[in-house]
């Protein structure tokens, strides 16, 4: 049967003609083109920095790193910390390529990576034998850190060094920690380690103490901004300023977010179009900021049912509740901030700092603290309740009425003296605590604001500069008019507003003490703005000038000049001006002292 010449006849068709496959299946669909949607690489990987120039916001790491990779002084240990999106795995990965970087011309650990060396594709894309790279999320146990380890004593296969990546660190067991605890402390010169992290606290200090550290600080929001103008620029995309303001501020100092959320807003509008901050603050879910700091206005006034009509509209337009109250203990914190250091503290642009300086100008710093506390407690209570929209009405509500609430000294200074306490009962009936919306408590707390500071002091209008400090002066507050004559150089005065420069050494209370004086000697708020410069003299430095300019006039009169050659050595210590006789109202008595 073997030896049998086994032919096919070759008049039989080898398939069937009635079918596409040999086997009867029917004809595939056709794979669809791979077009650019099937090879599209995110922004946060496709703008990955390559290079240790590329790293936004880490410039004192990045000369660390510099001047020791420039003296030869490596350690043999880092420890990368910092928040989400700050670039601890990138800047792990750059460092391995540092660490391995050699070319025809450079044979020794460098930061210049501006052209990829031999290295350096097979380190980016983790598939260098000499670079290994361990999740410790995945892999927490001392077997996966023992199988790690054991390779260390032997030499690197292609590269200069071997080098151990472990990210998430912190997430190791207390095994695992122990079992690299010797290596770490003693390691071979061929290995080095590069630990990432964004729990700190986590690690044990027998572990950072055997390693070099290094916090990524989070990256500025106006940095960020540079940042995604630079992508939209390469990408052909057209953003509007103030919608990439909305995303770095989102992004809390993370670059990979913003970058994350640029891709996303991206495809808000149609190619060729212009994204809007407004379609902008929709996908993010945020509400208009200068809209919220209204909301806030009106809290602090009291004002409980604006209030109320104002988040009312932002919740009509897809604000989220908890962001809300989100962006009103921001301006808490902002007020608070500017009424202790000034607005140039503030990172916003000058208009809203303006508001929220004033804001913080007409309240005490212990009723800003009483507000942040409550505005805590609703967050949390946002946060939870069934109904978020309603919890915040009735955060609203109580913080409009709390809002100028003394606090307990203050509280037992006025009960001693017998004065009323604000916030209390409506005059004029009822029993109940007031509170209600538009009236009662709240209306009682926005006149309590007004009432009594108009009664304590009487009408006090300051038309120039000089007024105020014959206003310090006659209340006699020494300190503070020290302090204004010698600091303040004023730019622009109107009523209510004083901008001026500070001088060098200017106090940081000075702007609160000032503004509180004036709102408690004239009965009305006043906004103190510092500027960064354009003040003219301090009184303090117009009167040196003065008295420098007179002493050289003195110093250059020929009496002088010849008494002081007649006496060698003598010298001028004081300069006063000689009192003037009193002039006498009429031309007799004028005649008569003259006889006399």
């Amino acid at each position: 049967m073997a030896d049998e010449d086994i032919t096919l006849d070759s008049d039989l068709p080898e398939r069937d003609p009635n079918t596409t496959d040999m086997f009867g299946n029917p004809e595939p669909a056709p794979a669809p083109p791979v077009g650019e949607s099937a090879a599209y690489t995110v922004i946060a990987r496709k703008y990955r920095p390559r290079t240790f120039e590329d790293l936004f916001g880490q410039e004192a790491m990045v000369r660390t790193l510099r001047n020791a990779f420039a003296s030869g002084r490596i350690a043999h240990a880092f420890m990368l910390t910092g928040v989400r999106g700050v670039g601890k795995t990138t800047t792990a990965r750059l460092l391995a390529r540092a660490l391995n970087y050699e070319t025809d011309t450079i044979h020794a650990p460098t930061l210049d990576l501006t052209q990829d060396g031999r290295h350096c594709r097979a380190i980016v894309e983790g598939r260098h034998m000499d670079v290994l790279e361990l999740d410790a999320a995945s892999r927490t146990g001392v077997g996966d850190m023992r199988e790690l380890l054991d390779g260390v004593r032997y030499a690197p296969v292609e590269a200069r060094y071997k080098v151990y990546i472990i990210d998430e660190v912190h997430m190791l067991s207390t095994g695992a920690f122990n079992a690299l605890l010797k290596t770490l402390e003693e390691p071979p010169p061929h290995a080095k380690f590069i630990f990432a992290t964004t729990e700190i606290r986590k690690v044990p200090v027998t572990i950072l103490s055997r390693t070099q550290r290094f916090d990524l600080r989070r990256v500025e929001p106006e940095v960020i901004v540079k940042n995604l103008e630079m992508i939209c620029e390469r990408e052909g995309a057209r953003v509007e300023a103030e919608g990439l303001t909305l995303i770095a501020r989102a992004a809390e100092g993370s670059v990979r977010d913003a970058q994350s959320m640029l891709d996303q807003a991206i495809v808000q509008a149609e190619s060729g179009q212009t994204v809007s901050a407004a379609s902008i603050r929709d996908m993010l879910g945020l509400a208009d900021r200068a809209q919220t700091i209204t909301l806030f206005e009106q809290a602090m006034k009291g004002e409980a049912g604006p209030a109320i009509e104002t988040f009312r509209g932002l919740y009509g337009y897809g604000a989220d509740p908890a962001q809300v109250m989100g962006d009103m203990l921001e301006h808490c914190h902002s007020a608070s901030v500017a009424k202790a250091v000034g607005p140039q503290a503030l990172i916003m642009p000058k208009e809203q700092a303006a508001r929220l300086t004033g804001i913080g100008a007409a309240l005490s710093a212990g009723t800003l603290s009483r507000v942040w506390q409550i505005l805590l407690r609703a967050h949390e209570e946002v946060r939870r309740a069934p109904d978020p929209a309603a919890a915040v009405d009735m955060a609203l509500i109580r913080l409009a009425y709390a809002a100028d609430l003394p606090g307990p000294e203050e509280a037992l200074k006025k009960l001693q003296a017998g004065e009323p306490l604000p916030g209390g009962s409506p005059s004029g009936g009822g029993g109940g605590s007031g509170g209600g919306v538009g009236g009662g408590g709240a209306s009682a707390v926005a006149r309590q604001m007004a009432e009594p500071q108009a009664q304590a002091a009487p009408e006090i209008t300051l038309r120039r500069f000089e007024d105020v400090i014959a206003l310090i002066e006659q209340k006699r507050d020494i300190s503070l008019r020290l302090d204004v004559e010698r600091f303040v150089r004023p730019i622009a005065f109107r009523p209510g507003v004083i901008e001026f420069e500070p001088a060098p050494g200017s106090p940081n209370t000075l702007i609160q003490r000032l503004a509180g004086r004036l709102k408690e000697w004239t009965g009305t708020p006043w906004l103190i703005v510092a500027q960064g410069g354009g003040g003219a003299e301090s009184r303090w430095e117009a009167q040196k000038r003065e008295e420098r300019e007179a002493r050289e006039r003195i110093e250059q009169d020929p009496f002088i000049r010849s008494v002081m050659e007649a006496f060698p050595g003598a010298e001028i210590l004081s300069i006063r001006a000689q009192p003037q006789p009193d002039v006498q109202p009429s031309g007799e008595d004028e005649t008569e002292t003259e006889e006399d």
